[in-house]
C-alpha cells in the first residue's frame, strides 16, 4: 500500500485521471485513489462535445474512445411548439463506465499507482496547516493514510468530500439529473443524432435522448438552478421523466417499445465554477468538485478534463515554488475559464423560459447563419449568452434581410 507520493489524486473520474496521467508523464510519483473498484457506473448523459474531443486528444485517448463510442454529426434542438433544428457538430456518446476506465488505464499506463476501494475521510495537515495527504477508510473499517506533497480533490458533485477537505462553500447542488439506458434496435437505425428537448412541461430544465453504441439510448431529464434559493431535494424527477415521454414522441416510443437496462439513477450537478474554493495550501480542487459543469446544458466532461490538466500543470510548473504560488497559478487558470461559464449562466434563461427555445428554433430554421452560430456554441467559438440578451432576442425578432 502506498504510504507516500509526490501527488495524491482523489477521484478517478475524468478530472482525476487526466490530472494523474499528465503528472505521471512528467515523472511525478502519483497515486490515483477512488472509493470504487473500476470499471464502475456513473450517472451522466455520456455526451462528448468538441471540448471533450480536444481534451481527449491531448491525453492521447481520443482514437480509442471514438472507436468504442457512437459517433454523431448533429444535435436536434426541439422547442416547446415542436419545431426542430439540426445543429452540426463533432459529437460522440460513450457510457461513463467505459470512458472513465479508458482514462484510468491511460493514467496507470503513464505510471500512476492505483488505490481502491478507499473512502476519503479527511486531509492530513502539517504543522503549518498545509494539506499533506489524506486519510482513507477501507471496506471493513481499516484506516489508511497517504502522505503527499500535493493533493488533488476530484471527487465529483458530492458535498461531503468538499466539506471534509475544508473547501466547500455551498452544499446545495446547482442542478440534478436522472438518466437510464434503454435498448431499442429498431430506433437505432433511424435516430442517429443527439436530441435535446425544451418544453413548458419541463420548465426549469430539459430532456434528452442520446444514442449509445449497440442500439442502446441514454435518456434522461435535468433541472438547473436559477438564483440562489432553488431546492432540488423536493423535485420529482420521475414525474419530469413521465412528462418528457408525454411531450416528445421519440422518448415515448423508446420507453414503450424498448428494454430498460437497469434502474434509472439520479445525481446532483455542480456548475459554473461555484460552490467550492479552488484551492488551499497543498490542495487543488478539480472537475465537478470545482463546479466544472455548464449550467445551461449540463455538459461537464470536457471542462472536467481541462481542469484536471490545469491542476497538473500548476503543480508541475510550480515544483520549486511556494504552495501559495501554485495555488495562485491554478486559481488564475480557473478564472480564465469563468467568462465561458458566465455565458452559459446567461443562456440558462432558456431552461426557465422555454419560449426562448421556440424563438431560437423558429429563427434558426430560416437562418443558416444562426445555425452556424449555434454550431459555434458547441465548438466554443460563439458565446451562447449573447443569444438570450435583450439585444440578442430583439435581433431574433427583427425581420430577416
Amino acid at each position: 500500500m502506498p504510504a507516500a507520493c509526490d501527488v495524491l489524486v482523489i477521484g478517478a473520474g475524468p478530472a482525476g485521471s487526466a490530472c494523474a496521467q499528465t503528472l505521471a508523464r512528467e515523472g511525478f510519483d502519483v497515486v490515483l485513489a477512488d472509493r470504487h473498484e473500476f470499471p464502475r457506473d456513473k450517472v451522466c448523459g455520456d455526451g462528448l462535445i468538441p471540448d471533450a474531443h480536444r481534451a481527449l486528444a491531448r491525453l492521447g485517448v481520443l482514437d480509442e474512445v471514438l472507436a468504442r463510442a457512437r459517433a454523431a454529426t448533429r444535435v436536434g434542438c426541439v422547442g416547446p411548439g415542436g419545431g426542430r433544428v439540426e445543429v452540426p457538430a463533432r459529437l460522440a456518446v460513450l457510457p461513463r463506465r467505459e470512458l472513465d476506465e479508458i482514462l484510468r488505464q491511460a493514467a496507470l499506463a503513464a505510471g500512476a499507482r492505483w488505490l481502491a476501494p478507499v473512502k476519503f475521510d479527511a486531509p492530513l495537515l502539517d504543522d503549518a496547516e498545509r494539506v499533506a495527504g489524506a486519510r482513507f477508510t477501507r471496506p471493513g473499517g481499516a484506516v489508511q493514510t497517504v502522505k503527499a506533497r500535493w493533493t488533488v480533490l476530484a471527487t465529483g458533485a458530492a458535498a461531503g468530500p468538499l466539506a471534509a477537505a475544508g473547501v466547500c462553500t455551498r452544499k446545495a447542488p446547482s442542478g440534478i439529473a436522472l438518466r437510464g439506458y434503454v435498448k431499442h434496435d429498431a430506433m437505432a437505425g433511424r435516430l442517429g443524432g443527439l436530441e435535446v428537448v425544451w418544453h413548458r412541461a419541463l420548465r426549469g430544465g430539459y430532456g434528452w435522448v442520446f444514442p449509445s453504441p449497440g442500439g442502446v439510448f441514454n435518456i434522461g431529464v435535468g433541472l438547473t438552478q436559477r438564483g440562489t434559493g432553488a431546492r432540488h431535494d423536493d423535485l420529482n424527477l420521475r414525474a419530469l421523466l413521465d412528462a418528457f415521454q408525454r411531450v416528445h414522441p421519440p422518448a415515448r416510443e423508446l420507453m414503450q417499445g424498448g428494454a430498460v437496462l437497469g434502474p434509472f439513477k439520479g445525481a446532483p450537478l455542480r456548475c459554473s465554477l461555484e460552490g467550492a474554493h479552488g484551492s488551499r495550501p497543498g490542495l487543488l480542487v478539480a472537475g465537478e468538485a470545482a463546479g466544472s459543469t455548464y449550467q445551461f446544458t449540463g455538459e461537464g466532461i470536457g471542462k472536467a478534463l481541462e481542469t484536471g490538466m490545469l491542476a497538473a500543470q500548476a503543480i508541475a510548473q510550480g515544483a520549486d515554488a511556494s504552495a501559495q504560488h501554485v495555488c495562485a497559478r491554478y486559481e488564475a487558470a480557473l478564472d480564465a475559464l469563468r467568462p465561458r461559464f458566465a455565458a452559459y449562466e446567461q443562456a440558462n434563461r432558456i431552461n426557465h423560459q422555454p419560449w426562448l427555445a421556440d424563438l431560437l428554433v423558429w429563427r434558426a430554421r430560416r437562418s443558416p447563419d444562426l445555425v452556424r452560430r449555434l454550431s459555434g456554441v458547441l465548438e466554443e467559438t460563439h458565446d451562447p449568452g449573447r443569444l438570450v440578451t435583450a439585444g440578442g432576442i430583439l435581433r431574433l425578432l427583427l425581420p430577416m434581410t
